[in-house]
């Protein structure tokens, strides 16, 4: 684990009561209404949120699993004060002390299979209780999760790896085999740590992944873990984080997962390091090689917790970077 790392007790207050308190922010879909409850105070009905859209062959369906509230997130980032942060947050319209990230989970139909990358925090209320929608979001997608023919895991967070289960413990993506780096799955998985600090996330991720070890692979950066898919070795913010690039089209799309967490902060900052990276220095250097890619040649990207839907392009801004979300078509 990096030196900078959050304590067992401030993870789960960060995962627990600070979250659930900082939620103001729901998924924003199409078909968003407001209903009245019955002390007339107005309260939004969460719509269906998915999203479709072609890239070369290979049609993608971005699906929300809702969003992650952590509070003030300035306390879970090392290498800017929190002046600067409040003022970047601020100038871009943004609440200081109160982060909200978006769970945006695609769905590929490549090569001839159905692949999903990651699963969202599922059953669990770790986050509070607007994550797990992705069942339901599946379903107003046409999307049965019987079909999943794969499940390409970047690493075994529980807001990534939570949705492989239901809250009866039965698989949710009954047919799919799993595909994941073995050294992420080994760690997330050792019963060594389950008398350590980060013994609640090995509980959780025991829990999801063993229920799926006979279909489980692993996969390596560089190795077509699809026809047309390919898995890219970005690690940092786990020992085995993965993110991965489609290459079946003329022009590639990159879905880099969780190499950062805020379209904002990292960024116009990308060298600032995130508490919930287990080596923090290792992800910046993943981050700016991953960005530097993106920017020069120009590659459209998913990403995992970036404003809904999730898709964009990077820009260099002088010594940073600038964020461009792809408009989306209705």
């Amino acid at each position: 684990m990096s030196t900078f790392a959050l304590s067992r007790r401030q993870m789960l207050a960060t995962a627990g009561a600070g979250i659930a308190g900082a939620v103001a922010a729901r998924v924003a879909g199409p078909d968003a209404a407001f209903a009245e409850a019955p002390a007339k105070a107005a309260v939004l009905v969460n719509p269906p949120a998915f999203y479709n859209f072609k890239h070369g062959d290979v049609q993608v369906t971005l699906v929300s699993d809702g969003v992650l509230g952590l509070g003030d997130g300035r306390k879970l980032i090392k290498e800017a004060t929190t002046e600067e942060l409040t003022q970047r947050l601020e100038a871009a319209f943004l609440p200081a002390d109160n982060m909200v990230l978006q769970q945006n989970i695609p769905v590929l139909k490549i090569g001839g299979k159905t692949i999903i990358v990651d699963t969202g925090t599922g059953s669990s209320t770790m986050f509070g209780d607007t994550t797990g929608r992705l069942p339901a979001n599946l379903k107003a997608a046409g999307i049965d999760p019987a079909s999943i023919d794969l499940i390409a895991l970047s690493h075994c967070h529980p807001d990534h790896c939570g949705g492989m289960i239901d809250a009866g413990g039965k698989l949710v993506f009954p047919n799919a085999q799993v595909s994941v780096n073995e050294s992420d799955f080994k760690f997330w998985t050792d019963e060594a740590q389950l008398s350590g600090e980060i013994k609640p996330f090995i509980e959780f991720a025991r829990a999801r992944l063993l229920p799926y070890k006979d279909k489980m692979t692993f996969h390596k950066g560089g190795q077509e873990i699809a026809p047309g898919l390919q898995a890219i070795d970005a690690p940092g913010h786990t020992v085995g984080h993965t993110m991965f690039m489609v290459t079946s089209s003329a022009k590639p799309l990159a879905i880099t997962v969780d190499c950062a967490h805020h379209h904002i902060l990292f960024v116009e900052k990308p060298k600032i390091e995130f508490g919930y990276d287990t080596d923090s220095k290792q992800a910046v250097a993943t981050r700016l090689k991953v960005w530097d890619m993106l920017a020069t040649d120009r590659i459209p990207f998913i990403t995992y917790h970036f404003p809904w839907p999730g898709l964009g392009n990077l820009a260099k801004a002088g010594d940073a970077y600038r964020y461009y979300q792809t408009p989306v078509s209705l």
